[in-house]
């Protein structure tokens, strides 16, 4: 399955959002940096709590406010909902190949969405120094993206070389120690 051609699906932001909730996350967009953007977030989530456009417009604000632990929160919540609209599991350990197709039969454009909140969580882990989180989560893109199409294989190379680094130095280290 090509997860670049996504040219004949529906995408999350065109699903239609009350009009309250629409005007609330403008104003949240105006308002950035001042402490109402964030409750104006909250209040369209509060008007609209399985939207992904509300879902997105939180995660990107926790995220440049580096509020990462809520960014986890808001990425699981987005898969929760994505996952029991496509009718796969909610734990993401047992999507399997098949499931991922049948997934894509309902709605590929969801299911990509679901799969780039994956490997989002699996960056935020990264950057909270979650190296093993992160790196369960690309091992399982990867295998579910065989031509990697979503970068996942390519990000866990360079954790994976990062790590092998790590090690390195720390065994220089513990050598001249003994030394």
């Amino acid at each position: 399955m090509d997860l670049l051609d996504f040219s004949d699906c529906k995408l999350y932001f065109e699903d239609a959002m009350p009009d309250e909730a629409e005007r609330l996350i403008a104003r949240a967009a105006e308002d950035y940096g001042a402490p109402s953007a964030e409750l104006s977030l909250l209040r369209a989530h509060l008007l609209a709590p399985e939207h992904l456009t509300v879902l997105v417009a939180l995660y990107r604000y926790y995220f440049y406010q580096h509020r990462l632990d809520d960014v986890l929160i808001v990425a699981e919540h987005a898969k929760r909902i994505s996952a029991r609209h496509l009718g796969i599991p909610a734990d993401w350990r047992q999507l399997d190949e098949a499931q991922l197709g049948s997934a894509a039969a309902t709605s590929f454009g969801l299911l990509r969405f679901y799969l780039l909140a994956l490997k989002a969580e699996s960056i935020v882990l990264l950057r909270q120094g979650r190296i093993g989180e992160s790196r369960d989560r690309l091992t399982k893109l990867a295998a579910l993206d065989s031509r990697d199409h979503l970068g996942a294989a390519k990000l866990l190379e360079v954790v994976e070389e990062f790590q092998g680094e790590e090690a390195l130095v720390e065994e220089s280290n513990l050598n001249l120690a003994v030394a």
